[in-house]
């Protein structure tokens, strides 16, 4: 489940706290009860995200179990190294779907359809690296399902801003997952697995800098949709576009420990969000 590296679970958590903050902000006659049922959400979306970000790596282990032992990084997971046989791993595996399954139902309809959909999109994602050069694309458009969940949670339906917010999201995705691709690109070349740091190459960064404008502009625009503009959510604007900046001056994309220290600064640039969000 990976518990002990726990900013994938940060970045699939994030995007649906935004999407649950940015829904209370648009109910009406706020009021004690409203923020009671928040709270139980947030906590259901919490235990959400640890389950699933850890079904999502025992599918990733399972379909990926012959291309781990070729990848220096990865040859040590336990179904790779043979420490955990394939039919326990589906049992684990079926117990955490069930448990998410579980969580899922507590929530009003729309909420659930959108979980459902989510599931044949975690299921397939380890496969795109097999079949196209943009892995990244599709593990945004996955990931970050969270802001129209916890919109909905919320508010029971769905409206431009989190469909702004979630498109933000994606290209977020694209850019913080492209580099974490740059730790495994020579052994990636090597067992021929696409990735978008393979496609982009000596580029990546002018790519990578390129997503995360798109998604500073579009979540901008979603936060400011029918909101009021104040300073503090300016100011707060503004240092979203300084990390983004810091990450692309400090990012050596030939450094492997470089790549992976920009990527986990996205757990901070996710609660820069949130913090919007909440302004």
């Amino acid at each position: 489940m990976r518990l002990d590296r726990p900013v994938g679970i940060w970045l699939l958590l994030l995007p649906s706290l935004w999407g649950i903050t940015m829904a209370l902000g648009s109910v009406q006659n706020n009021s004690q009860n409203i923020d009671i049922h928040a709270l139980y959400i947030i906590s259901l979306f919490t235990l959400g995200a640890i389950i699933m970000r850890g079904a999502g790596c025992v599918i990733n282990d399972i379909w990926d179990r012959d291309i781990d032992k070729q990848v220096e990084r990865t040859r040590y997971r336990p179904i790779a190294s043979g420490e955990i046989c394939v039919k326990k791993a589906l049992i684990f595996l079926a117990t955490l779907l069930l448990i998410a399954f579980i969580i899922l139902l507590q929530f009003n309809i729309t909420t659930v359809i959108l979980g459902i959909i989510t599931l044949p999109m975690i299921i397939s994602y380890p496969l795109m690296k097999r079949i196209t050069w943009w892995p990244q694309l599709f593990l945004g458009l996955t990931f970050n399902f969270g802001v129209l969940m916890g919109f909905s949670a919320i508010a029971e339906k769905i409206e431009l801003s989190p469909i702004l917010l979630y498109i933000g999201a994606i290209f977020w995705t694209v850019g913080y997952d492209t580099i974490y691709a740059h730790q495994d690109k020579d052994d990636d070349s090597l067992i021929g697995v696409k990735s978008t740091a393979l496609k982009f190459g000596d580029n990546s960064k002018l790519w990578v800098a390129g997503f995360y404008a798109l998604s500073f502009i579009l979540i901008s625009v979603a936060i400011l949709t029918d909101k009021q503009t104040t300073t503090p959510l300016i100011i707060t604007l503004s240092i979203l576009a300084l990390h983004f900046a810091w990450q692309m001056k400090s990012w050596n994309p030939y450094n492997k420990e470089s790549s992976l220290k920009i990527f986990r600064s996205n757990r901070d640039a996710g609660l820069i969000i949130l913090l919007i969000c909440m302004l």
